[in-house]
């Protein structure tokens, strides 16, 4: 059965939730919220990231582990009443004083014995005697069959209790809003730069008979190998092994490329005269600098950081041994200084790029231009 809803981004779903959360929390709207997606695109994250940015006790049911007694609790017999009556479990939030998050995972796998448990949840946020505090903002997530998924088709009766997002990778959201503040890995930054398609590659994989396919998710854990594995040829196992064969021999040149010529720390701390000769001379290699340098920016690093961006601008002026006349560097300088100010504001350095003269340089040259 088709999502017939809009594709979004996971950073648009997270706003969207966070209209949503506000919203119950005014008393204007009370819902309950189904992100659909292909595994590994960051549904699981975006609702981690929104139980924390709303300080909400988050309770992680996963569905295809639970009977639908569960819910229900434990029966015990009341001899004054001659009644049944139910503890309450653990897995429900029944704290009317703090928020909370209740997330429903992999409802789509649940078999469907299961789901008219849940549909007092997720319509009149109830199960069997026990009631969700108004302070529980519900969300569910789950796959699809044709993503290659575990997944029962969702019968009418439980997509009507739902406001429904579909969740859909997108290289540009992924680096800025959520791979960069993660300190993702700069070689998988710049590899998906370069190289966006790759970034969620599961309908392909399925159409080849593929088992492994990139995600998301996939592209985090091959960060997490680049920084624990220093010997290549482990890592480039362990990387192909969570992207595919091919698709890891491409990357593994950019990364081999980058690890030999890219030196955030040398930069940063290098004098200036010394700076110029320590830049990368490739387009990946420049790509891994920026997402470094963005990285890096801080209270204590803002000064080395504008001046390092600054300086990718001018290159072809200084360097006439590289082919930095065939690159686009101020679109490039443009593209870093905008996520370096993104960043910079959430740590609050405005007043360091405004007071840097690099950063002044540089924003007079693109007023000149028409850019402003």
């Amino acid at each position: 059965m088709t999502v017939n809803t809009m594709d979004v981004s996971a950073g648009h779903a997270m706003r969207v939730l966070r209209a949503g959360w506000a919203a119950q929390r005014a008393g204007a709207l009370t819902a309950s919220w189904m992100l659909h997606g292909r595994p590994g695109v960051g549904k699981t994250e975006i609702v981690r990231q929104l139980a924390a940015e709303q300080d909400a006790r988050l309770y992680d049911l996963r569905l295809t582990t639970i009977e639908s007694q569960d819910l229900r609790g434990l029966p015990y017999y009341d001899h004054e009443t001659k009644k049944t009556l139910w503890y309450r479990p653990e897995d429900l939030p029944d704290d009317p004083a703090h928020p909370s998050l209740l997330f429903l995972d992999e409802l789509t796998a649940a078999p469907p014995h299961l789901h008219p448990a849940v549909y007092g949840l997720l319509l009149e946020r109830r199960v069997g005697p026990h009631h969700l505090p108004d302070t529980v903002f519900l969300v569910a997530a789950g796959n699809m069959i044709e993503d290659g998924a575990v997944a029962y088709e969702m019968g009418s009766a439980l997509s009507d209790r739902l406001i429904h997002l579909h969740v859909r990778a997108t290289a540009s959201d992924w680096l800025e809003n959520y791979a960069i503040p993660a300190g993702i890995h700069p070689a998988v930054l710049a590899f998906i730069r370069m190289r966006p398609d790759l970034l969620e590659t599961t309908s392909e994989a399925l159409d080849r008979g593929l088992m492994i396919a990139t995600t998301p998710r996939s592209w985090e854990r091959v960060s997490r190998i680049m920084r624990a594995v220093p010997d290549r040829a482990l890592r480039r196992v362990m990387v192909a092994g969570t992207v595919g064969e091919a698709i890891s021999a491409e990357f593994m040149l950019v990364a081999d490329d980058i690890e030999t010529s890219v030196s955030v720390e040398r930069l940063l701390t290098a004098a200036p005269h010394e700076r110029i000769n320590l830049y990368p001379d490739s387009m990946h290699g420049l790509h891994a600098l920026i997402y470094g340098l963005v990285g890096a920016l801080g209270p204590q690093t803002a000064v080395p950081v504008i001046d390092v961006m600054a300086g990718i601008r001018t290159l072809d002026r200084h360097r006439t041994d590289c082919a930095y006349e065939k690159m686009p560097l101020a679109e490039l300088c443009t593209h870093g200084f905008e996520m370096a100010i993104r960043r910079g504001l959430e740590q609050g350095l405005a007043q360091d790029f405004i007071s840097h003269p690099a950063y002044a340089a540089y924003a007079r040259e693109r007023k000149a231009m028409g850019l402003e």
